[in-house]
């Protein structure tokens, strides 16, 4: 029992019972709201993805975002793509046309890309049928395999004896140079910095004017397989004057997106989601790629699905206070109850605030009883008999003044005849005690 423990040890028990909880409730708060850490797969050939994706990082840990993102180079889009789907990254840098993206969901369009078929200047090769027979560079290697297939399909380029040949990046100026390519086949953004360096893959002059072939079957194209989209160039994206092209020209779109995968949790994506558009707002100035990143498309036939946290996001349907803590407000009473009964069971337990037990008249009277059995001398009787009735006249007095504590006179009869056969008793035992005594 508490009471038989010093004060000091209770105060100490109780202090350390707190700290512990305190300790515990701390650690549970920390864990709660530290921010979850994503990994990223992001690859590209120059490796401007894992830069851009880096700086979105980076921008998020300054902000002290409850997600974060940790960036893996996987060096290639293809790499990427495989890293997700074995699971060894909760997040991707994919593009639509490349790798197993059958487990994937778009957070975030981050750019379109760009099909482009493209002859050296003074070519005469101006259309897809004129490649026959010829040697057409791939910048980029296996992540364009898809669309040489769909390509040398749809124009039967095989039966052309078309070649398509993987160029390095570093190589590709020197490969056109030594007319070892008749084309190369690019697949871009289309921002400064990229045609930038897709000028730079031909020799440069007012009159030498690389020759943008068309994909007429585009439509066609993107109606079989929905990882493209139809796309006109427009006329003077490569250079400004004299124009080239020298008019809107047809050819494919595809899309890089930022997917995750279709079991991640939907607060987690939704709380991304905004955290990305939040940052892309501030990264604008930095560099142009920021601008395209934007909503993907929420159509329910959209050939990357959307995830439903990041559908939230966009359609504006993310929970309310009410909906998200819903059950730490049905809980929350019962723990405060829970809290509060064991802080006065503490309270309790220091004994601290509690009045001391005082001895009502019944008591007194039980206890003259005990002694009546005990004493050994004719005094201490007619002790006994002056305490009970000064007990008689205190509770006498009780009644007459209606005092609602006093004890009702029926009662205090009853013990006290009691107690006066208990003295009357005991008077005999005593007084025979003398003649017991000299008998022996």
């Amino acid at each position: 029992m508490s009471i038989k423990m010093p004060f000091w040890l209770r105060a100490v028990s109780l202090v350390g019972v707190v700290l512990l909880l305190s300790g515990v409730g701390f650690l549970a708060y920390r864990y709660y709201e530290r921010p979850a850490t994503l990994t990223v797969a992001v690859g590209s050939i120059d490796g401007e993805g894992a830069k851009a994706m880096s700086a979105i990082a980076s921008r998020l840990a300054s902000t002290k975002a409850s997600v974060r993102l940790k960036i893996i180079d996987a060096g290639t889009v293809r790499e990427a793509a495989e890293q997700f789907a074995a699971g060894k990254v909760d997040l991707a840098v994919v593009r639509s046309d490349v790798g197993d993206l059958s487990d994937a969901q778009t957070v975030i369009l981050l750019s379109h890309v760009v099909v482009l078929l493209i002859a050296p200047p003074g070519s005469s090769i101006d259309d897809m049928d004129k490649l026959r027979g010829r040697k057409v560079g791939v910048v980029g290697g296996n992540a364009n395999s898809r669309i040489v297939d769909v390509l040398t399909k749809q124009y039967d380029l095989a039966r052309g004896k078309v070649v398509f040949r993987d160029i390095a990046l570093p190589d590709v100026r020197r490969a056109v140079d030594a007319k070892e390519v008749s084309a190369l086949l690019i697949v871009t953004p289309l921002t400064q910095k990229y045609l930038s360096a897709v000028r730079g893959f031909f020799p440069q002059g007012p009159k030498m004017s690389p020759v943008l072939i068309p994909i007429d079957s585009a439509e066609a194209i993107a109606e079989a397989d929905h990882a493209y989209e139809n796309f006109d160039v427009p006329k003077g994206t490569l250079r400004g004057f004299p124009p080239v092209p020298d008019d809107d020209v047809t050819t494919l779109r595809t899309s890089l997106h930022l997917v995750a995968h279709k079991k991640s949790g939907t607060d987690l994506i939704t709380e991304l989601t905004e955290k990305l558009i939040s940052v892309r707002r501030d990264l604008l100035g930095e560099q142009a790629i920021f601008a395209e990143i934007g909503a993907p498309s929420t159509d329910a036939d959209a050939y990357l699905p959307v995830h439903p946290g990041a559908a939230a996001f966009y359609n504006g349907t993310q929970q309310s206070f009410i909906d998200k803590y819903s059950n730490y407000i049905y809980l929350g009473p019962m723990l405060l109850g829970g809290i509060a009964t064991v802080l006065a069971a503490g309270w309790k337990f220091l004994g601290i605030g509690q009045p001391e037990t005082v001895e009502g008249p019944l008591d007194s009277l039980y206890a003259l009883a005990r002694r009546i059995r005990s004493v050994a001398t004719e005094a201490e009787l007619s002790g006994i008999e002056d305490e009970i009735d000064d007990i008689l006249k205190a509770e006498r007095s009780k009644t007459e003044s209606d005092d609602e504590n006093a004890v009702d006179a029926a009662t205090l009869n009853v013990i006290a005849h009691r107690l006066e056969n208990m003295i009357h008793d005991r008077r005999v035992v005593l007084a025979t005690k003398p003649a017991i005594r000299a008998a022996g």
